[in-house]
């Protein structure tokens, strides 16, 4: 097992920046980061980006120090690489992640500012806030579970017309397509059990959007959700930081 680090020659943000991997494990690239006190904020996917005044002390910590081609190349052998676009931000990548269905999968959460293609979102959802700032929780009766509006796509709806119905179905709140913005999404790769999903779709959109006014009347009108209220950030927190989307969740909605 290695840390490998690449010297600092990535320019951003006015400092030059290093990378940070493991050609192992994520969890010995997350421990190794800790124990240096390298925020978590500083991961992407499959690296850290560790600034130009950090990086002597990462190599006395045990990191190696190797050229970025070699890096990149330990990177891909290690089949930990994180694929996404440019700018897309990787946050987390959960391994064998098992639901109450059965369903094994890995799943990377992924934050960005454009949609995915259609073809591959089999559901979305919706970060909802209203005009000062509290978010909509709603609680799953199905997964027991809190959350944001959202659920599976019905056939013959677009990605936006999903996010929407499902707003209105588990709220009673209304939002229009322009008023959705894109924020990041959850890729799915089937490891075993059930596997609902049509071949190629693999994706849940999320988005976030705002309504006018403060705390309106919520009224759903479906009975998937047995609860729903406005919160807080840090009520929502509360309800939410232990589901495994939660990291995507953080950093969309604390910026």
């Amino acid at each position: 097992m290695a840390l490998l680090i690449d010297p600092p020659a990535w320019g951003a943000h006015g400092r030059l920046w290093s990378h940070l991997i493991s050609d192992t494990s994520l969890a010995e690239l997350h421990d190794f980061a800790g124990a240096l006190g390298i925020p978590r904020r500083a991961f992407e996917g499959d690296h850290y980006d560790i600034p130009e005044e950090r990086y002597a002390a990462v190599l006395a910590a045990g990191a190696a120090p190797v050229p970025g081609r070699d890096l990149l190349a330990a990177l891909s052998r290690s089949g930990l690489r994180f694929p996404k676009r440019k700018g897309d931000r990787g946050i987390e990548r959960l391994i064998g992640l098992t639901l109450p269905s059965g369903t094994v999968a890995d799943v990377d959460l992924v934050a960005s500012p454009r949609e995915m293609d259609e073809r591959r979102v089999f559901a979305a959802m919706v970060f909802l806030s209203d005009a000062g700032g509290d978010l909509v929780a709603v609680h799953s009766v199905r997964r027991d579970q809190w959350g944001s509006p959202g659920g599976w796509r019905e056939a013959g709806e677009s990605v936006r017309e999903n996010a929407i119905r499902e707003v209105s179905e588990e709220t009673g709140l209304s939002v229009t397509t322009d008023e959705l913005s894109p924020c990041g999404y959850e890729r799915w790769r089937h490891v075993s059990g059930p596997w609902p999903n049509r071949p190629g779709q693999d994706v849940l959109q999320t988005f976030r959007a705002t309504v006018a006014s403060v705390r309106p009347i919520l009224a759903p009108s479906l009975d998937d959700t047995d609860d729903r209220r406005w919160v807080t950030l840090r009520e929502y927190e509360t309800l939410c930081s232990g589901e495994f989307w939660w990291p995507l969740a953080d950093r969309v909605l604390r910026g």
